[in-house]
């Protein structure tokens, strides 16, 4: 994919109007000025009841990326696909986790085909044989729910397929391990294994996340191979959501500060969910 045209500079922060998210929506404490609060050190472990408050934001989060999959055709807008989302989840009374993240202008991520991740909605129209993920983030009750899908426009070609299937097939499998005493490097263990021998390179630059009042927050979960020390324990939540690419992994960061691209222009494909560690395994929230 090659940008129409590149934004001279990252957005700066522009805190939403009540026109596009209603004053009754209780917002993020960084919606007004961009800046997040400060990472703690330790990997917060939630409640019973927390996780309870979790669950209403991730299922939010998956009901709009159903409804943004939906809408994937040759044609179609990605800023279309953006507005529409940001529509269906102001109408649940829910904050889109990604506006005015950092100054991140819009309310989902679309990254088409050799874009990794945090490709900004504008108007390029999808092609037939695109890929896109969409990554939706969703706030409400005080807590984060985050999840994102590669979706067809049209007919995309065997080795788009083969990359996509792979990419599902490898979060399954990181999903599957998951549980009280696990290492974390289990996760990145488990994907490496499956997709490195079917020829796929693992971003190594972009990482899953613990998640919950926060968006971001510890842990960090690697999706290749590692020897980051941590376990698993009930009560955490994070996400896991690998990207494999069909060429060369690294990344370029465009001029507006959030879109990457693969360095030799291959595809990538990403799949995410939230996940909470229960008492014997892993229940995934954004199911």
């Amino acid at each position: 994919m090659v940008p129409r045209t590149l934004a001279a500079s990252k957005p700066m922060p522009s805190e939403p109007t009540y026109d596009k998210v209603p004053a009754h929506i209780v917002r993020p404490p960084y919606a007004k000025s961009g800046s997040p609060p400060s990472w703690e050190t330790q990997i917060p472990i939630l409640s019973k009841q927390e996780i309870e408050q979790m669950r209403e934001a991730s299922a939010i989060a998956r009901d709009a990326l159903q409804l943004g999959g939906s809408m994937v055709r040759p044609g179609i807008t990605t800023a279309a696909i953006d507005a529409e989302i940001h529509r269906f989840i102001v109408k649940q009374n829910a904050y889109p986790s990604c506006l005015n993240y950092m100054g991140f202008p819009k309310s989902v991520c679309t990254s088409i085909n050799n874009i990794i991740a945090h490709g900004i909605p504008d108007n390029r129209e999808l092609m037939d044989g695109d890929m896109i993920n969409i990554d939706v983030t969703v706030y409400k009750n005080g807590f984060h729910g985050d999840t994102s899908a590669t979706f067809r426009a049209g007919t995309v070609d065997a080795a788009g397929e083969k990359l996509i299937q792979a990419t599902t097939e490898s979060l399954e499998l990181a999903m599957q391990i998951c549980g009280p005493g696990v290492p974390f490097s289990r996760i990145g263990e488990s994907i490496s294994s499956f997709a490195e021998p079917r020829g796929y390179s693992i971003s190594t630059d972009l990482t899953g996340h613990g998640i919950g009042r926060n968006f971001h927050q510890n842990p960090l979960i690697y999706h290749h191979f590692n020897e980051e020390p941590g376990e698993m324990a009930e009560g955490m939540v994070f996400t896991i959501e690998p990207i494999l690419c069909q060429g060369v992994a690294a990344g370029i960061q465009w001029p507006d500060g959030w879109t990457i691209s693969t360095e030799d222009g291959g595809r990538s494909a990403q799949f995410e969910h939230t996940v909470v560690i229960t008492s014997d395994g892993a229940e995934i929230l954004t199911k």
